[in-house]
């Protein structure tokens, strides 16, 4: 055995498993949604989590990676890779491309699920699918062109090592365009301009999912390093761990002290945001700078939780502050502290600009596209779920089930129908 097969074999296992940590964090996807939302919403969170994972991984595998990472025309679209055939031998990595399509499947799946969570209690469910297909094999794939695939972002020298913009701001903007084009839920704004409150359903459940997104962002981050041999892994896995810590930190004071009580939904986000906001800089900033961008992200998200709210734009779980806001300020954050080319170590702005100027592309992309296709599926069916449906709870309405039962008997099934069906030819 060569040193250079070997080498590639611990690639392998390193990516496979970090992968797998990320496929991992649907469940805190799932876990975290039902908690925040109304008990008679759980299992419709469930089942969309599912729609990302299963859909969304068919999608990537027979159009969307093809787009993101086959052979590139003009920086702007890949035409190679479909189901993981033609012409790929640009893509020169020591492991092989069936595990390099896993890792990239492993993110598709977790930029469809920040949707899912704006849309949470009154998006109806076939418009949901229709609408993750349009995401996993082309709003996402396309963008992320641009930045990682060889694409004309990547090449003005845009830096973002795990998706701070390709995955967190275009999936939180992509987020905002639906919530907004769907409407609130019924009854969460009153005819006087006032907000009512939601209660989420299990906060220790919302609690477990954070800390399975936690658990999985060790892969999201230094996963993406795509090598076990990369010496900044130890390096990766600290600063995420410094900016999740100080997100949360920010937010378990700020709220402490303004009122007088630490809010338990903001520290949740307050990490995840921490999380976010260090997902694009992981490889490029120092220590310090990851507790100052975990802080800032949390202040950040808590601030546009209040702007959202203010504007009557309904985002039951935070999906646009955690992932849109702080994936924006994770991006520009790079052109500040990154040790290669950022303002404050090189003095230029030309990283900053480019920063910018990627952020602002791939934001308008995810809100304008997903704009786009929801009134394209609208022609079609029904967006929004009706007020009955919402109101009885989509768990009933789509699924026939609820989340939890305290019967302990066997349910009688009798068929109503089919009985009178047979009165009627007797007669």
């Amino acid at each position: 055995m060569t040193i250079q097969t070997l080498n590639a074999g611990m690639d392998t296992i390193w990516v496979v498993l970090t992968a797998a940590m990320i496929i991992l964090m649907e469940g805190g996807f799932a876990l975290l949604e039902a908690g925040f939302v109304r008990h008679k919403n759980n299992v419709n969170i469930i089942m969309k989590v599912f729609v990302d994972i299963t859909i969304g991984a068919l999608c990537f595998y027979f159009i969307g990676f093809g787009l993101m990472y086959g052979s590139d025309v003009l920086g702007m679209i890949g035409t190679s890779g479909f189901t993981l055939k033609g012409d790929l031998s640009h893509l020169d990595f020591t492991i092989s491309l069936d595990t390099f399509w896993l890792f990239q499947a492993a993110f598709v799946i977790a930029v469809i699920s920040i949707v899912s969570g704006a849309v949470a209690e009154r998006i109806n469910f076939r418009a949901y699918i229709l609408y993750a297909v349009l995401m996993t094999a082309f709003i996402y794939p396309i963008g992320g062109h641009w930045v990682w695939g060889s694409g004309w972002l990547g090449n003005l020298g845009m830096m973002d090592f795990a998706g701070s913009a390709v995955i967190h701001a275009l999936g939180g903007f992509s987020a905002l365009a639906a919530a907004m084009f769907i409407g609130p839920r019924k009854g969460k704004y009153t005819s006087l301009g006032t907000s009512t409150i939601a209660l989420p359903s299990n906060l220790p459940l919302a609690s477990v999912g954070a800390f399975l997104l936690w658990f999985g962002w060790f892969g999201f981050n230094a996963g993406s390093t795509l090598s076990a041999t990369d010496v900044k892994i130890g390096h990766i896995a600290v600063v995420t761990m410094l900016s999740a810590a100080s997100g949360g930190a920010a937010t378990l004071l700020y709220t402490l002290f303004r009122y007088k009580r630490s809010d338990a939904a903001a520290v949740i986000n307050g990490s995840l945001a921490g999380l976010v906001g260090i997902t694009a800089g992981c490889a490029f900033v120092s220590d310090e700078a990851a507790i100052f961008i975990g802080a800032v992200a949390g202040l950040l998200m808590l601030f546009a939780t209040e702007w959202l709210d203010a504007r009557k734009i309904d985002d039951p779980v935070g999906a646009f502050p955690v992932h849109g806001v702080s994936g924006i300020w994770g991006t520009i954050a790079v052109g500040l502290f990154s040790t290669d080319g950022g303002l404050f170590s090189s003095g230029s702005w030309e990283l900053l600009g480019v920063q910018l100027l990627g952020l602002i592309v791939l934001c308008v992309w995810g809100f304008g596209m997903t704009w786009l296709g929801l009134s394209l599926i609208r022609l079609w069916i029904p967006v929004r779920s009706t007020e009955e449906e919402e109101e009885m709870g989509l768990d009933i309405s789509y699924h026939g089930v609820m989340a939890a039962y305290q019967e302990h008997e066997f349910i009688r099934y009798e068929d109503q129908y089919d009985e009178i069906e047979k009165k009627v030819d007797r007669e």
